[in-house]
């Protein structure tokens, strides 16, 4: 590929191809106030037949909802006629694609919420649409009443129309994936710590889910994307992933044998564990998915009950702030003895009474 000088003719007729085409592309949904451009393009050489390549960066930013634009580089077949150049093809060129390249995409907009899906499913049709709008602007409120305002304060939801779908959004192949319901993103393209997450649903695990579970699975993933300045790559995913579900299960009147089922049986089985789930256990997918988790709520759950929500969040904030040293687990040690007044052991030895109380 070659990059052209911006004052040659061919250069000025496809930059003002694509800049018809990004026009196009932001009439979108009227609830969809969308920013579209093109950048960063470079021109193929003409073959005889009159068809070229190009390359760009498709850059897609919802208005109110995205600080930076979502970049999506995309390949571009053009064929030169009598009358001028025309886009005869654009894909994918690297990274998941944007929802558009999956089908008709509709809108539904709560107070706080934004939800985008892709018809063909009823989870992600009109009807679905509108009610996972409530479920986020609700998300919203529960987030907000535990860790402040001092995020954006909305959320947007991706809804595609298949698991197919979701997983080419994904574009991630670990094992055990396609049974999450949801699932936090980062925009691709967005600088780390970007404050343009967004949360890509599952339709087909989504549309099993009661609406008392559909509600936490959305308040768990809102939690993501109101911490993601406070996370990093070294917290815990126990302490993560556990502080989601402890805001998403807050004050729903379960106990915790009803939110921990899978480890409940597990400790009437016998088979108990003899630490804090490690960051693998949460990430392998499986087998014993489900009690790592249940795992990570029931210690973020004994933080808040004896310790109060407000330290819980100070602990996660900390964890954030604090850069481990060759050693992680005596970095955790002290932290937890500065918030908590326990070091690792001995509220492992707490986290572990827990547990073993869920046997009845």
């Amino acid at each position: 590929m070659r990059p052209a000088a911006a004052a040659s003719d061919e250069y000025a007729e496809v930059s003002a191809l694509l800049a018809e085409r990004a026009r196009t592309r932001a009439a979108g949904p009227p609830p969809l106030p969308l920013r579209v451009g093109y950048r960063n393009l470079l021109l193929g050489p003409v073959d005889r037949a009159g068809r070229s390549t190009a390359t760009a960066e498709l850059t897609v930013a919802v208005t109110g909802y995205d600080e930076l634009p979502v970049v999506h580089p995309r390949r571009l077949t053009l064929l030169r006629t009598a009358t001028g150049r025309r886009i005869e093809r654009e894909e994918g060129a690297g990274g998941p694609p944007p929802l558009w390249d999956l089908g008709t995409v509709g809108a539904a907009a709560g107070a706080r919420c934004l939800v985008l899906g892709v018809d063909g499913a009823d989870a992600a049709g009109p009807a679905g649409r509108a009610a996972a709008a409530v479920v986020g602007d609700r998300a919203v409120s529960a987030v907000e009443a535990l860790w402040g305002t001092a995020w954006a304060g909305r959320l947007l939801l991706e809804l595609p129309a298949t698991g197919e779908q979701f997983a080419r959004l994904l574009a991630d192949d670990r094992p055990g994936w396609s049974d999450l319901a949801a699932v936090t993103v980062s925009a691709p393209g967005a600088p780390l710590h970007a404050p343009a997450d967004r949360v890509l649903v599952n339709p087909e695990v989504y549309a099993r889910l009661s609406d008392f579970g559909r509600q936490v699975v959305v308040t768990h993933e809102a939690v993501h994307v109101a911490t993601r300045a406070d996370t990093r790559a070294w917290t815990p995913l126990w302490l993560s992933e556990g502080v989601a579900d402890w805001t998403g299960y807050c004050d729903s009147g379960r106990s915790a044998r009803q939110i921990a089922p899978e480890l409940a049986r597990d400790v009437a089985a016998g088979r108990l564990p003899a630490a804090l789930p490690s960051d693998a256990a949460l990430t392998a997918g499986g087998e014993g998915l489900a009690q790592a988790y249940e795992q990570s709520w029931l210690a973020c759950d004994l933080i808040a009950r004896r310790y109060g929500p407000e330290r819980l969040v100070a602990l996660y904030r900390a964890v954030g702030a604090a850069a481990p040293g060759a050693d992680r687990e005596a970095w955790l040690d002290g932290l937890l003895r500065g918030q908590l007044g326990l070091g690792l052991a001995a509220f492992t030895r707490l986290w572990l009474a827990e547990v073993r109380a869920l046997a009845g």
